[in-house]
């Protein structure tokens, strides 16, 4: 179970203190699907790198499995079973996507075992497996080879910014059938989502409202989604419903 506890988060902006996470507690418990949801500039990928590492919370305590985190880098996080999939994706020149896809499995993968992670993402593995995870790559071909990369290493907590950003529609529609697997067989194991995309708060067992960087609410998504659908809460107004309805799949795949 991941646990945060008055999480905070401040940033000097022109000289002055700028308070992006305020105070927030809350508890992801093992074996569910949560999804954050609220307001762009909310704060949502901010708590998802305070929980990763990313970042340092300026006050309060991060508790995973019994575990006082908050002090741990990145790399012992993910040694403790906590995956972060970037909204936007690193690349790695020089380190094929097979390559990647062992390292983060941590063992040996075959070439089809590596495909079969690939075609979970909407890639055609064999156009994919040996090619370098480069400039060569579109945003949505990276954000895809990194979500495999996730599903690879079936970590305790697996955290995705925003996994919908620059997939194409159909990329999307497979994206929510991955989730709808990862959700059905997690076996203990929790996934954390940031989105606003009202096909992922569908899938999800509890939703997070987050809002000027505090916790708004939370519940089933049976209590939550018809008050955001009600309010226009999730997305900017002027395309709530739009952004709310369709994947918005814009952006290269």
């Amino acid at each position: 179970m991941l646990e945060l506890k008055n999480i905070s988060f401040n940033v000097e902006e022109e000289g002055k203190g700028l308070e992006i996470i305020s105070d927030v507690s809350l508890t992801i418990p093992d074996g569910k699907l949560v999804v954050i949801t609220g307001p762009n500039g909310g704060g949502k990928s901010t708590l998802a790198k305070l929980i990763a590492g990313i970042h340092e919370p300026s006050a309060g305590s991060i508790i995973f499995d019994g575990e006082d985190i908050t002090g741990l880098s990145v790399t012992e996080r993910a040694r403790r079973g906590i995956s972060y999939a970037f909204q936007q994706p690193v690349r790695f020149k020089g380190i094929r996507v097979l390559d990647l896809i062992r390292l983060a499995k941590g063992s040996k993968v075959s070439p089809a075992q590596a495909c079969e992670y690939l075609s979970a993402v909407g890639l055609c593995a064999r156009d994919y497996i040996d090619r370098e995870v480069n400039d060569s790559l579109s945003g949505g071909e990276l954000k895809r080879i990194e979500i495999a990369t996730i599903l690879a290493r079936s970590t305790k907590l697996s955290i995705f910014d925003e996994p919908e950003a620059g997939i194409d529609l159909w990329s999307f529609q497979n994206l929510i059938e991955v989730f709808k697997t990862l959700r059905d067989e997690i076996s203990g194991n929790s996934i954390l989502i940031i989105s606003h995309q009202e096909r992922i708060l569908n899938i999800a067992d509890e939703v997070i409202v987050l809002k000027d960087g505090k916790l708004e609410r939370r519940g089933s998504r049976d209590e939550i989604l018809p008050d955001l659908m009600a309010r226009a809460i999730a997305v900017p107004e002027c395309h709530v419903r739009e952004s709310l309805q369709k994947g918005n799949g814009k952006g290269n795949a």
